[in-house]
């Protein structure tokens, strides 16, 4: 079949135009409207195009730059070292395929691999003066990047000055992210004050770092991982990657734990097998793994094709979103009264689960996306989030225009009764504080990992005990009303309940009179008082050690802990003079719950004063949260990643990678017999 070449040349021309719109949109506005698997085909398409015909390749193709250009506003830093992009495969042949090309370059040679995570985030050259950090810059479009050095100051993970043995001058590269916690934190904040979501944790990156004030990206729990030296003088580098990467953490620099040496590729591919398994359980999100070639001499050999080294590629996890059609939009309430729209999906499979709900925040951000009944939209799912509605991918034509009043004919669809809107907030609220819908989300909620770990009280278990007599209550029994219901539950009826039992309802007891002794701040954030979640419950009881004290606090009081301001301090106050939640917390005390601590010590008195805890495994005593919070009570530190500052590793059932780091660094290994031992406690059977 002939080829026409003007038919070639206007498909590569509209190809490019295509993925030079999403590069704006995503780099630049950070507003991406596609998914990362649908740009990633655009320039398979492009590349493949470019390789049959590269008579039509042009300096200014998408396919030999890296990024989008630097926002100017910001200033410009010209790069030494031109930061490249990476090639990247989706299967095994493909892998195959470029090792074979590797190892013909390198005819016969020996080599080793070096396996990293491929994190969804930022990346950013950082530039050391004399032991001092004197530049921050983006990657840019490889040569030239923005200016973020005061930006970047504020990372804590990144060291501001080095110790004695830095090299005079050199530059580091890493990854700027934001942890899938604190992506949702932040969502949470802007949705608050009516701004717009970030689409992803790599755009929440990139809109952190590219502020114009540094206090906005102070608030934010920005982290980094180095990844790579880029340049040095005054000393010479490593002849590994991997050798380099163990120099620049003894340096201080923070390097991913999960980071591998390889010895072979079908080691490599077990590395990317592990972690695509694995993939949820991460603290950050990633779309695939980096492979590279472990010796700098072999680097140097192999060189670059355009802006991509031949010496690495990135080995893509499935894709974790799609599209599909959206079908409608329904109401639920959640705990607090907040009326939740919710997409009705066409079902569509991803990352291994069958969707047909997805989360859609709220009706001023379905109309900031354009989101449409009927539309094709993007669906993403990350780990065990609630799976959310990106944006339209595709619009219907017919503008079905979403309207949350009038599909709820201005009722709460549980219970019927009258909704409102506080003037300046994006939410509706039921006006019933009794809803059951709102009172199984507090139940839920009361009963979570992170507040009273009450395991047995889930959805299914809330919506039971809501209906069911359950609670003694005089000579009779009723269903459960309100949180502290959950301490009068009569045992005798809920062994009578359906796929309940003897068993089952024994444990669910023992669950119970266990939660009781839960620390304080477990307590104040299982109580429900909006806007305060985990960390502030934790600031409020350092300062008032009382559920007592905590309702006695004036506005004065509460706006003097740090971080809390005016809207969270009237949030406590009015959740305090609702009589309702103060019989809750006096039925609370009568169950034995406790609503007190002691003021903390001293830390400098304290049995595990300046020690460093890292926790890995399952353990059989406590959660994990629990342990750390009891070495927090006796002075110590419970982190995430194994460093040189590390005192114990706390190795319990299933450890995962942090023992290897560990044996690296040379950091004592105990077991949760020993944690026991030094936390003054005795192992449970």
């Amino acid at each position: 079949m002939e080829v026409n070449p003007a038919e070639i040349q206007s498909r590569i021309a509209t190809l490019r135009e295509e993925i030079n719109h999403h590069n704006y949109l995503y780099y630049v506005l950070d507003a991406p409207e596609i998914s990362d698997a649908e740009y990633d085909q655009l320039m398979h398409a492009l590349r493949d195009l470019e390789k049959q015909y590269p008579q039509f390749i042009t300096p200014d193709s998408p396919t030999q730059r890296v990024g989008a250009a630097p926002v100017e506003s910001l200033g410009i830093v010209e790069h030494r070292i031109p930061l490249l992009s990476l090639a990247d495969v989706g299967n095994d042949e493909e892998l195959d395929a470029w090792y074979n090309r590797i190892s013909k370059i390198l005819n016969g040679q020996a080599f080793n691999f070096v396996c990293e995570h491929k994190i969804d985030g930022l990346a950013v050259a950082l530039t050391y003066i004399d032991g001092k950090l004197e530049i921050g810059a983006t990657r840019g479009d490889g040569t030239r990047g923005e200016n973020i050095t005061q930006n970047i100051r504020t990372i804590r993970s990144i060291p501001l000055t080095l110790p004695a043995g830095a090299p005079p001058r050199f530059e580091v590269r890493g990854e700027v992210f934001l942890p899938k916690s604190g992506f949702k934190k932040v969502n949470e904040e802007r949705a608050a004050e009516n701004l717009p979501l970030f689409a992803n944790p790599r755009n929440a990156a990139a809109g952190s770092v590219r502020q114009l004030d540094p206090r906005i990206t102070a608030r934010r729990p920005l982290d980094m991982y180095i990844y790579h030296l880029g340049w040095i003088e005054g000393a010479s580098s490593k002849p590994t990657h991997w050798e380099n990467l163990e120099f620049l953490r003894s340096l201080g620099f923070k390097t991913n734990p999960n980071n591998r040496l390889v010895g072979s590729l079908e080691e490599a591919k077990d590395y990317f097998r592990e972690w695509n398994a694995k993939r949820e359980s991460l603290i950050y999100e990633a779309d695939g793994i980096v492979i590279k070639v472990n010796q700098h001499s072999l680097q140097q050999q192999l060189g670059s094709v355009g802006r991509e080294p031949r010496w690495a590629i990135a080995y893509k996890f499935p894709p974790i979103e799609g599209t599909t059609l959206l079908k409608d939009i329904e109401i639920s309430v959640g705990r607090t009264g907040t009326l939740n729209p919710v997409a009705i999906l066409e079902p569509i499979a991803i990352g291994g689960v069958t969707i047909t709900h997805a989360a859609l925040h709220n009706e001023d951000d379905i109309r900031r996306k354009q989101i449409h009944i009927g539309d094709t939209v993007v669906v993403r799912r990350a780990g065990d989030v609630i799976p959310e509605v990106v944006g339209p991918s595709k619009h219907s034509g017919e503008n079905q225009e979403f309207n949350l009043l009038e599909k709820i004919h201005g009722r709460c669809p549980s219970c019927g009764s009258e909704v409102f809107r506080v003037e300046g907030e994006v939410m509706y609220y039921c006006t019933n504080a009794a809803c059951p819908a709102q009172l199984q989300e507090h139940l839920q909620h009361f009963a979570s990992r992170a507040a009273m770990d009450i395991r047995g009280i889930g959805e299914a278990m809330a919506e039971v005990i809501t209906r069911a007599s359950v609670v003694k209550d005089g000579d009779s029994y009723r269903p459960v009303q309100d949180v502290s219901d959950i301490y009068y539950l009569d045992k005798n009826k809920l062994v009578s309940l359906e796929r309940m039992g003897e068993k089952s309802a024994t444990k669910l007891i023992e669950q119970i009179r266990n939660s009781c002794t839960r620390p304080l701040g477990r307590i104040v954030f299982a109580l429900g008082i909006r806007h305060v979640g985990e960390e502030m419950a934790e600031r409020l009881v350092k300062r008032f050690t009382s559920i007592d004290a905590l309702e006695k606090a004036s506005f004065e009081d509460l706006t003097s802990v740090p971080t809390i301001g005016p809207k969270i301090a009237e949030s406590i106050l009015s959740f305090f003079k609702l009589e309702r939640n103060r019989s809750i917390i006096e039925r609370l005390k009568q169950a034995g719950v406790n609503l007190s601590q002691e003021a903390p010590a001293a830390s400098a008195n304290l049995p595990l004063s300046g020690l460093e805890f890292v926790i890995t495994g399952k353990l059989v005593s406590f959660s994990r949260e629990e342990a750390e919070g009891k070495i927090k009570v006796l002075g110590g530190s419970a982190k995430s990643d194994v460093t040189r500052k590390t005192n114990y590793l706390v190795v319990g059932e299933d450890p995962g990678s942090k023992v290897a780091r560990a044996q690296a660094l040379g950091i004592k290994q105990i077991s949760e017999d020993d944690l026991l031992q030094l936390l003054g406690m005795k192992r449970l059977l």
